[in-house]
């Protein structure tokens, strides 16, 4: 394998074990045709099956085959981050280990690129996904879009080819709220995206569940926006307009005469509502205190266990999260 190949193939692997022979075989031999050198770099975030054990027995075979055993699940952006800050390849693809992002289609993303392009993303025109899934992914892209103030693709994710560049500027964010799309979107360089196909999950199922999905939503919106923060501000001036409003109404009935003695269920009613606002308000300001609270302590956002065919090397220009 020689020291700067053309591709660098990053994939995070989680419950996968039973496809990824037949991902390296694809691979090889979609590259192999391109006449392309390379290396495949599998992450496997603390997989619970044999998925570390299949990647030594194939990387034992193949030594463009790389393996990395992080300690801890981190997520799969921060896997996929892992990856990346090992790669050393001219071009970059990212992609699932399922399968459903089809390797057959590098050659042409890999020909958009050159077109004069640092990032082409796949587009998944027909995703071969469940309708609840495919709910669930536009249900938690279009909040994320609103909440951050862009906007996002639903039939577009991980799946792409990334020039050099573009993967430096990524690692050169010390972020510990990863989420790769928008981290490379972020670097500014020249965009494209590429229709390709897309094929059904070959192993497993996914772990993505709606309250996964949310639960990332409001991760990568308190890592990436402030508009929650504003949204609260906004909420506290109109909730201050209508108190106001209401009093000033309720004093000119009081002293036209139309009430003799305030009333004990709108007075509770305006105790719970204002309460529960400020403790919402406090949450939402809350959960940012919290995450800079864990930026602060810089703490890496993965760890290393094993690595087999790993070269000592970090791509230059990123820093390392281990």
């Amino acid at each position: 394998m020689t020291a700067h190949p053309d591709l660098s193939i990053v994939s995070p692997v989680y419950a996968c074990d039973g496809c990824l022979e037949d991902l390296c075989e694809r691979l090889c031999r979609t590259l192999d045709g391109m006449h392309a050198s390379h290396e495949i770099i599998l992450v496997c975030d603390a997989s619970p099956d044999d998925s570390w054990q299949r990647i030594r027995e194939i990387a034992s075979r193949d030594h463009r085959v790389i393996g990395l055993r992080l300690a801890r699940n981190v997520g799969q952006h921060c896997a996929i981050s892992a990856g990346l800050q090992h790669a050393v390849g001219a071009w970059v693809v990212v992609m699932d280990c399922d399968l459903q992002d089809v390797p057959e289609e590098i050659p042409a993303l890999l020909a958009k690129a050159r077109e004069g392009h640092d990032i082409v993303f796949a587009q998944r025109v027909e995703r071969q996904d469940t309708w609840l899934k495919r709910l669930a992914s536009r249900g938690f892209y279009r909040l994320l879009g609103y909440l951050t103030g862009t906007r996002y693709d639903a039939s577009t994710a991980n799946f792409g080819v990334f020039s050099a560049r573009a993967i430096q500027a990524v690692n050169a964010l010390p972020e510990r709220g990863r989420f790769f799309p928008l981290m490379v979107r972020w670097a500014g360089y020249p965009t494209a995206v590429l229709p390709v196909s897309h094929a059904k999950r070959a192993s497993g199922k996914t772990t993505y569940t709606f309250r996964k999905l949310f639960r990332l939503a409001i991760e990568i919106v308190l890592a990436y926006s402030d508009k929650p923060l504003r949204l609260v501000a906004k909420a506290g001036v109109l909730l201050s307009l209508v108190a106001f409003a209401l009093a000033g109404w309720s004093v000119y009935r009081y002293l036209n005469g139309d009430v003799a003695v305030a009333g004990y269920t709108s007075i509770i009613a305006s105790i719970w509502l204002l309460g529960g606002a400020t403790i919402f308000c406090v949450g939402v300001v809350g959960l940012y205190v919290g995450r800079m609270f864990n930026d602060i302590k810089q703490r890496p956002y993965y760890t290393v266990d094993e690595t087999v065919n790993l070269r000592d090397r970090i791509r230059e220009g990123g820093v390392s999260g281990c």
